[in-house]
């Protein structure tokens, strides 16, 4: 029996946004229906912003900014309501992971993992208020008795995440903008709005000024008026390379800031020392986490000619082992896509993949035996060229291509010819050889023996996978415009006491 978690979805203003520290009713009726991809029923309706709704958004935390109480609160301030913001967070953990299957087809299992750390990167912002250097005295060279380099917040800063890890994608760019001193829009993706709209009411419980924190659902077309407005600083984005490539180009007009956390096609390097085997359950239980819907899965499997045959059967094997269904069927190792329209492209990769003559090992279909809901059987193809489609574009679902080289230094080059430098991960017992492989990949994380991400160090990528990093110091100094300020004498009165001299 499948306990599945359904009904009303837990959120008290589905139909309105939260602006200016209130709900407030949207400037049309128009709506976004939202899907639940296990089932393809109605899931939850909102509503769908306009250029008014946005208008009044940006305004608001302008207005926020400019003349609101909170870039002048003190750091320390400022850390008590990430803290209250953590705190809520946990008390809606049950609702986070109710809304994330629902959504986006996640394991409830999974969801409700994740969902138990959401307030983490809020409380660990809030202990760097302590330690960071906000303000910093230097000895000059210019004449100066008095140098000090301040950082200050960059101003207004748009948010805009994606589908696939909404209440992880936000927490990464809210908090540290928050510390900061920041005022923020969030845009919530059309597919997936329900922990944005949680979120929102979390903010409001934990009694942040008003236009501090302000969130609302669009559609595309609305959100490039976002990216257009001039009132927005800077915009902080996760998504796919070909929209950040077009949010670049329209900030670079005005000189506006940007993060981005973009594509990835995560190269998975095996070395001659490490079991086939143990590698296969590893890579395949990375790839069928979200249904392969996550940025740096690894799905170039790149190894050696001689063992080419034994890894595809090994990835074989492993795929064909899971179990696919509902996501709130505490049996399902993976559930579905996320939506008709990515299915549909998964689809189309794998027939492109077939149609190019690679060796289909596993999967490639939809699960026998299930009539509804946007599910694709884990994929594996072998003998791929490294200049094909299904090996350069970026497919986001579970599914491997496995690539043969001649020897290591091949391997080596075979993994930096991609357009994408997110993620990846070399297999081997030997920490060394490890280690000096992963000083070689350009990539913005690499992994030993998996794939591994640490956020509390930085997130990020090369190349065409993104700009700036995300999580840790890294993700605090984003938010930030460093100043320099030189005096004829200290002054009596500081923002905050300095960090002891550095030598200039």
């Amino acid at each position: 029996m499948v306990e599945r978690v359904f009904g009303d979805p837990p959120l008290t203003h589905p139909l309105h946004f939260f602006i200016d520290g209130e709900w407030t009713a949207p400037s049309s009726d128009a709506t976004l229906d939202v899907i639940a991809p296990a089932t393809e029923q109605l899931y939850v309706r909102v509503a769908q912003a306009q250029r008014e709704d946005i208008d009044r958004a940006v305004s608001a935390a302008r207005e926020a900014f400019d003349r609101g109480p909170w870039p002048h609160l003190s750091h320390d301030e400022r850390s008590a309501y990430l803290r209250a913001i953590a705190a809520g967070l946990d008390e809606r953990s049950r609702d986070i992971s109710t809304i994330w299957p629902n959504e986006m087809g996640i394991l409830h299992s999974m969801a409700q993992s994740f969902a138990g750390g959401a307030g983490r990167m809020y409380r660990s912002y809030a202990d760097l208020a302590a330690t960071f250097a906000f303000e910093e005295e230097h000895t000059t060279t210019a004449g100066a008795p008095v140098g000090l380099l301040t950082r200050e917040p960059v101003g207004v800063v748009a948010i805009i995440v994606p589908w696939n890890g909404p209440i992880m994608s936000i927490a990464v760019k809210l908090a540290p903008a928050l510390l900061a001193g920041c005022t923020v829009i969030i845009k919530a993706s059309p597919e997936a709005p329900g922990h944005a709209l949680l979120l929102a009411e979390v903010v409001e419980a934990a009694g942040l000024p008003k236009g501090v924190v302000n969130v609302i659902t669009a559609e595309r077309d609305v959100s490039e008026l976002l990216v257009k407005h001039p009132g927005i600083d800077k915009v902080a984005f996760t998504g796919s390379t070909a929209a950040g490539k077009k949010i670049a180009g329209i900030l670079a007009g005005r000189m506006a800031r940007y993060t981005m956390e973009l594509g990835g096609k995560s190269a998975a390097i095996i070395l001659d020392d490490y079991d086939c085997e143990a590698a296969a359950q590893t890579i395949v239980a990375n790839v069928i986490r979200m249904t392969g819907q996550m940025c740096a899965a690894l799905t170039r499997i790149i190894i050696t000619g001689g063992r080419h045959d034994r890894m595809l059967e090994a990835l074989a094997t492993a795929c064909e082992s899971v179990r696919v269904g509902d996501p709130f069927d505490a049996t399902s190792q993976m559930g579905p896509l996320a939506s008709r329209r990515q299915r549909e492209r998964v689809e189309t990769y794998i027939a492109r993949a077939r149609e190019d003559g690679f060796t289909l090992a596993a999967g490639g279909h939809r699960p026998q035996g299930i009539d509804r809901g946007f599910y694709i059987r884990p994929t594996v193809f072998g003998n791929v060229r490294n200049d094909s489609v299904i090996a350069r574009e970026e497919v986001f679902g579970p599914v491997l291509s496995v690539i043969s080289t001649r020897d290591e230094s091949e391997s080596i080059v075979i993994a930096n010819e991609s357009d994408y430098g997110l993620a990846g991960a070399v297999f081997t017992n030997d920490v060394d050889r490890a280690y000096a492989i992963a000083r070689k990949i350009r990539t913005g994380t690499m992994g030993h023996n998996g794939l591994t991400a640490d956020f509390g160090i930085a997130f990020g990528g090369f190349k065409s996978s993104g700009v700036g990093r995300e999580g840790g110091l890294e993700g605090l100094l984003s938010f930030l415009e460093s100043k320099t300020i030189l005096l004829q004498q200290m002054p009596s009165h500081r923002y905050r006491d300095a960090v002891p001299a550095f030598e200039s």
